[in-house]
């Protein structure tokens, strides 16, 4: 299979598209953030080729149509974030989702127009019926994200990671489709 099945999303500000070869340094720089990567399940990248073999993996994954990995860019088409959907089940109808911005990017609303994108894509095109989040519950940013998603807090997995000689919690979020059709049909008919 080949990257085709990723379509861009395009939202008002940022744009979704497949990552390419030549997003490996930005990739770097997003992965090696300290800040960025705070509350990862993994310590940043201290190496180029980490960021060369991460994005192989997604390659790879992509085109087995195993997940969905999108660059998130602004009209300079420089990767700024990421944006995916892995742990990808079609049978089950669900996934996993996850993301990540530059920290220089933090605060301009571009995560939460980025990840309403691939929200609606995944319970539109995609025809999912269930999103996944894995999130360390001291990361209060992104817990604001997804509660403006509309994402339940579902249970908190205690001392889930090992990161750097840090055990981390985890909180799992999920959101069926059923609740954001309703919560986006609320938001149409309130502003009609």
């Amino acid at each position: 299979m080949s990257t085709d099945w990723l379509p861009v999303l395009q939202g008002q500000r940022v744009r979704l598209r497949a990552q390419r070869a030549d997003d490996v340094p930005a990739l770097f720089a997003l992965y090696s953030d300290p800040r960025v990567m705070r509350y990862w399940s993994t310590a940043p990248f201290t190496h180029m080729q980490q960021a060369q073999d991460k994005f192989e993996f997604h390659d790879r994954g992509v085109r087995a149509g195993e997940f969905a990995q999108w660059a998130v860019v602004l009209d300079e088409d420089a990767l700024i974030g990421t944006c995916s959907l892995f742990e990808l089940s079609m049978a089950d109808r669900r996934a996993s989702f996850g993301y990540a911005l530059a920290s220089a990017q933090w605060g301009n609303g571009y995560a939460l127009e980025a990840t309403r994108l691939v929200v609606e894509h995944a319970f539109g095109v995609m025809a999912l019926r269930r999103l996944e989040a894995d999130v360390d519950p001291r990361n209060l940013a992104s817990l604001r994200l997804l509660d403006r998603l509309g994402f339940t807090r579902e249970g908190l997995l205690r001392e889930r990671w090992q990161v750097g000689g840090e055990t981390q919690d985890s909180l799992i979020c999920g959101l069926l489709e059923r609740d954001y059709a309703a919560a986006t049909a609320g938001v149409v008919q309130s502003g009609a």
